[in-house]
């Protein structure tokens, strides 16, 4: 009786070898803006003290409350008393910044990256417990036109990998001068109602009840559906530093929505937060979510500075670009030469052309299962590679090669060591 079949964990899922070309789409086009626009890179490690994200995502938060991995690392070496699997990459990005005193050396600095974060969550499509990000970080500066940056380059992003279908979401959710007077206007409203909310928005009414607008169950949204937005609230500054980042928007011709609603779901978000949503996620259907946070650095220990950033899903944005394009068809690297064996003894020669090849900077690939060369001949079609290397005892005792154009069908000789040469030659 055969042992039984090992699965992935729920919520996990592999990378097969020929769905990295949407993935690499995606990031290649990050990395181009990244440059561009003027961001380093940045890297973190996938695991932190459990208290950097209590103290930086907010302790009211679903992430922290529900969500993390943690694990209890008493007695080690500078762990703290727990250590969690990174949910986000925001206060990790924030702590580099301050350990490394780079608001001594040179305050103002923008960050990207990318890696793999994890939450305990339902998993649901777009949405999974070990899941990846590319995301932002400008750290030190206050203006209106650092916001309308991160917007343009997520943007910029998305235009570059090809993705066309979304839709850009803002809205300013105050400061810590006006937005206690909506709170509360707020709490009043859903206190009323307060039989019309799940249980997690029951709870969230004293602890942190913006997070109410943030739910997506359909009751809860209806429940808020017609509560007055912020937006007749703001303060002064708040309202100019609005005002300056739709006028920028408007400028370069980005289409984006207001919604009074938005507020994103963690707790150390003020001013401006934004989305970019798709609607084949469906109800859950935000890709990327970001906004401005000018409280984090000092909250986690440094000076008064202001930050903006986002972060992008990386799986969430795959199945946008699937959606929109032809699925990636299930073969291996394509090479540019597929080199076939006609005679079993001749293979140790294939092998020793195959590294002449590999050598001269061709990807190439043979048989290693001692197939026919009708089935090797298959399998270069089937790969689509450019052109075939074809060896025998004929060819060994000539001391050449027979190379085969797979799209025109035609045939030729080449010397035994010229024959990366001439494929070379055929390329270019």
């Amino acid at each position: 009786m055969s042992e039984k079949l090992i699965k992935s964990l729920a919520g996990t899922r592999d990378i097969l070898p020929w769905q990295w070309e949407k993935w690499h789409a995606l990031h290649d086009a990050a990395r181009r803006q990244f440059s561009i626009y003027g961001y380093g890179e940045l890297a973190t490690p996938i695991i932190e003290e459990a208290a950097l994200f209590i103290k930086g995502t907010g302790e009211s938060t679903e992430i922290v409350e529900k969500q993390m991995y943690t694990i209890d690392a008493a007695g080690e070496e500078d762990s703290g008393n727990a250590i969690s699997l990174r949910p986000e990459g925001t206060p990790p990005a924030v702590r580099a910044y301050l350990e490394s005193d780079l608001h001594k050396k040179q305050k103002f600095q923008k960050f990207w990256y990318s890696g793999p974060m994890f939450r305990r969550e339902k998993p649901q499509k777009g949405r999974l417990r070990q899941f990846h990000q590319i995301g932002v970080e400008a750290i030190g500066g206050d203006s209106p036109l650092l916001d309308a940056e991160t917007i343009l380059l997520a943007d910029a992003i998305y235009r570059d990998a090809g993705l066309k279908g979304y839709r850009t979401c803002i809205n300013n959710i105050g400061c810590e001068e006006c937005r206690p007077r909506y709170r509360e206007n707020l709490r009043t409203y859903l206190r009323d109602r307060s039989d019309e909310l799940c249980p997690d928005c029951v709870r969230r009414l004293d602890r942190n009840v913006l997070r109410i607008l943030d739910c997506k169950n359909a009751p809860c949204k209806e429940t808020v559906a017609d509560m007055p937005s912020i937006t007749g609230l703001l303060c002064n500054g708040c309202k100019d530093h609005y005002r300056t980042l739709k006028t920028v928007l408007d400028a370069q011709g980005l289409d984006y929505q207001e919604d009074p609603h938005l507020v994103r779901g963690l707790d150390y978000y003020t001013q401006t937060v934004y989305e970019i949503k798709h609607e084949e996620l469906g109800a859950r259907d935000t890709i990327c979510g970001g906004g401005r946070y000018d409280g984090l650095v000092a909250q986690m220990g440094g000076p008064e500075l202001s930050c903006v950033g986002f972060a992008m899903g990386v799986e969430a944005t795959l199945i946008a670009m699937e959606a929109e394009t032809e699925p990636d068809e299930a073969t291996s690297l394509n090479p540019d030469v597929y080199v076939v064996c006609f005679d079993e003894p001749a293979r140790i020669k294939c092998f020793e052309q195959l590294t002449m090849l590999r050598g001269a900077g061709l990807s190439a690939d043979m048989d290693y299962e001692g197939r026919s060369a009708k089935a090797q001949m298959r399998s270069a079609d089937r790969t689509g590679a450019d052109f075939c290397m074809l060896i025998g005892g004929l060819e060994i005792e000539n001391c050449e090669v027979t190379l085969k154009d797979m799209r025109s069908g035609q045939q030729w000789k080449a010397a035994w060591d010229k024959g990366a040469d001439a494929i070379l030659d055929a390329l270019a």
